[in-house]
């Protein structure tokens, strides 16, 4: 049977599952996003900012061998990454939010 008591416990349990507090790993967002994000959410944007990483330092490299094509080709997929990062981030948190509204907060 569902007491209230029962789901205020379910509600205290879900809340102490899903909170994790994150320091600023990611040089790209600001904290705040990242104090409601699961270990998965934090694991996928530090591979990302990796990988623009990688590109940035690529670009540099052309740039140092004289090859301006291949560092503005570069530098264009590195600003495009940075964008679907920062969208995908944003889809996510728009999901949490809704997720969260569904919840019985109250009887």
């Amino acid at each position: 049977m569902i007491t209230r008591s029962n789901l205020a416990e379910q509600l205290r349990e879900y809340q102490i599952r899903s909170k994790h507090d994150w320091a600023s790993v990611s040089f790209f967002s600001s904290t705040s996003s990242f104090s409601s994000s699961s270990r998965v959410d934090v694991v996928v944007f530090v591979i990302w900012e990796l990988v623009i990483l990688a590109f940035f330092v690529f670009s540099a490299v052309s740039l140092y061998f004289k090859r301006l094509q291949l560092s503005f080709i570069l530098i264009c997929v590195t600003l495009m990454l940075l964008i679907c990062m920062k969208v995908t981030k944003q889809v996510r948190l728009a999901r949490k939010k809704k997720r969260r509204m569904l919840l019985p907060l109250s009887m």
